[in-house]
């Protein structure tokens, strides 16, 4: 089988990828033509574990392409996957004139049947603009049908939750389609992953709850573990009691500084626009965005308590950039928001990352960045935990003793075990940790 994939960003290169993994011929699409000399030379314009090398793999193999041309794209593909951004607009709803201009592509370039499925995260209804998008641009006697295959993808694990999903979404009323993403999808299929075959309404949606119910779950630990700071409680132990009631489970009950990334926070603005756009609260959703949105102030409030005034003679040091670990994603980033925070209170700050130091620069133009926790560390009045690396996981607290000037560790992301910090002579304040 031949497919197309429409959009070489994080969701269309690992699909593309996992696809040719599993045989299929694939050509995946961009209008950079920068990006595309980019993939054809053997590059990977973003950081996933594991991505170039299952890449260049297939692209050895000759089973993955790239291209800018979508027009030979389509022709070649049974199956097309619209996978380009949707950001969010300033009301929270999601801006979806690329989705809407690709399927304008797509249906100018048809010369015989064709599926159109969405991998973009868009609201439900946007199938149905799709077909009427195709249906004014397509040639005469061209038939295509419309389906949604939301994607559960978590950066830093991506290629390990496309090769072993939980669940498998075609949301899809016409039988030729779900017979042919039924077939697509036939190795996972037939190993037992289970499949949710439902409209493409319902499959639209089914993805935007998701991920709003996890970030809610993220809010809800962390507006516990501002509790647990006033209480004098352990929120770790809290989570842990709470995780092992198997009603519950004990993921995304991990508290820090609020959740971020490309996902979380537009799929919640965009769901709870998508809900008031029908004459309907989602209380509970909302409630999520607000204590997020407040998690960074009060981290901050943590630094300054650490720090003491005067601010502007303090030297900071932030440890970890990205929204999480195993990526270089700095989009809405707790870390960069907190550390943008700390500038303008004119405390000078230094920091560090394994990866996504070259795009920090950019976004945080007056910092000083880093090759090592240590050397991050050096002079400072505080150095701040930001982003739970495994590098930060085991830090010789002696060493950072010796060359800070003053021992403090604001740990946001609870890495660091309180009593070994205040033995070692640190000031140190975790979330909801005692």
């Amino acid at each position: 089988m031949h497919i197309a994939i429409i959009g070489t960003g994080y969701v269309g290169l690992v699909t593309g990828a996992c696809f040719a993994e599993f045989g299929v011929n694939v050509t995946c699409v961009d209008k950079d033509a920068a990006k595309i000399a980019m993939l054809e030379d053997g590059r990977v314009p973003i950081y996933e574990p594991g991505l170039d090398v299952l890449i260049e793999k297939n692209r050895r193999a000759g089973r993955i392409h790239f291209t800018t041309d979508l027009k030979a794209a389509v022709h070649r593909a049974l199956v097309v996957f619209i996978a380009v951004g949707t950001p969010p607009n300033p009301d929270g709803s999601p801006d979806l004139s690329q989705v809407e201009a690709v399927a304008a592509q797509i249906a100018e370039a048809l010369d015989g049947y064709k599926v159109i499925v969405t991998k973009s995260t868009v609201p439900t209804g946007t199938g149905q603009a799709i077909r009427r998008v195709m249906e004014e641009c397509c040639p005469a006697g061209a038939s295509f049908s419309v389906a949604s295959n939301p994607e559960f993808l978590r950066e830093g694990d991506a290629i390990n939750d496309f090769m072993r999903p939980e669940r498998i979404v075609i949301g899809c009323e016409d039988p030729q389609a779900n017979a042919i993403l039924r077939d697509l999808y036939a190795p996972l299929i037939q190993t037992g992953v289970p499949l949710v075959a439902t409209t493409v309404e319902t499959a639209e949606l089914i993805k935007y709850a998701s991920n709003a119910f996890l970030a809610v779950k993220i809010s809800f630990i962390n507006d516990l573990a501002l509790l647990c700071d006033r209480l004098g409680c352990d929120v770790l132990d809290v989570a842990r009691g709470m995780g092992l009631d198997s009603r519950i489970g004990s993921k995304f009950l991990s508290p820090g500084p609020g959740y971020g990334g490309s996902c979380f926070p537009k799929d919640t603005q965009a769901l709870a626009h998508l809900a008031r756009s029908h004459q309907h609260r989602l209380r509970i959703v909302e409630a999520g965005i607000a204590v997020n949105d407040d998690m960074h102030e009060a981290m901050l409030g943590k630094i300054k308590t650490l720090l003491g005034e005067p601010y502007t003679d303090k030297v900071a040091g932030m440890l970890g950039l990205t929204f999480k670990p195993e990526t270089s994603d700095l989009r809405e980033s707790p870390a960069v928001a907190i550390g943008a925070a700390i500038r303008r209170l004119g405390v000078t700050l230094r920091a560090s990352d394994p990866v996504a130091i070259p795009e920090a620069a950019t976004l945080l133009p007056d910092v000083t960045f880093c090759e090592d926790p240590y050397e991050t560390a050096a002079g400072c009045d505080l150095l701040i935990i930001a982003t739970e690396w495994n590098l930060y996981r085991r830090l010789d607290l002696e060493r950072l003793r010796e060359v800070m000037r003053t021992p403090a560790i604001a740990d946001l992301r609870n890495v660091c075990d309180p009593m070994q910090a205040r033995r070692a002579g640190f000031r140190y304040l975790g979330v909801g940790r005692r």
